[in-house]
């Protein structure tokens, strides 16, 4: 464990940090603008980042339709891709997480409401609970023009109804690159269930995709 994830975990036990996760009663609106399931199966990919890449994994990894998903970095260029370069808040990066997912299974739309609803609180800027800085930031990194008008009219539309207390301030940028962590990233939260942080951070989000979105959650075993 290197000696920044270590100090995150003693500072989350000694200030006994209460994530407050956006987990209501019911889930938040669906979006009224989305794109149909497609007629057969395929891949696509989406690009999220909401705060610590552990968390915004663990969920993704457990919705239906999603194949594969991947910890990294996006926003900043190669030789600034390493966890000690990010950070240092240097490196423009933002923590995120690449979902290759099936649009056959699942739309773009509903993984929008995930990533707004459980994944992270799109109202906090550049940090998430006890995380802070610019590599944490809510962000969403746009592969094509689909998902970008689809997240700015989902981000439109949740602050016109005021879903949330405060205004969202999760960018919308074009995807340049993503980066691939380190591979003690990688599934991190299922391979320490244990960990205090993830106890407190990361757990309760993936109660709340089950609570949320029953008919989308998966159990989720890595594929060796």
């Amino acid at each position: 464990m290197s000696f920044q994830i270590a100090l995150r975990l003693i500072v989350t036990e000694l200030l006994f940090v209460t994530i407050t996760v956006l987990a209501a009663p019911k889930p938040i609106p669906a979006p009224s603008t989305d794109v149909p399931l497609a007629n057969q199966a395929g891949k696509e990919t989406a690009v999220f980042a909401g705060g610590c890449f552990w968390g915004v994994q663990s969920v993704f990894q457990r919705v239906k339709g999603v194949l594969h998903t991947t910890a990294g970095y996006s926003g900043g260029s190669a030789k600034t891709a390493t966890y000690k370069q990010v950070i240092t808040e240097t490196t423009s990066h933002a923590e995120s997480v690449e979902v290759i997912y099936d649009p056959s299974r699942i739309t773009y739309g509903q993984l929008l409401r995930i990533y707004f609803s459980v994944a992270h609180d799109p109202t906090q800027l550049n940090r998430q609970g006890p995380d802070e800085g610019t590599s944490y930031r809510s962000a969403i990194f746009y592969t094509n023009e689909d998902q970008k008008r689809l997240a700015n009219a989902y981000i439109a539309q949740l602050d016109q109804e005021k879903v949330f207390p405060r205004p969202i301030v999760t960018e919308v940028t074009p995807l340049k690159a993503f980066y691939r962590a380190e591979d003690y990233h990688q599934d991190y939260a299922y391979y320490n269930p244990n960990n205090p942080y993830i106890q407190v951070c990361d757990r309760p989000k993936i109660d709340a995709l089950k609570q949320q979105f029953p008919e989308l959650f998966v159990e989720y075993t890595p594929k060796k």
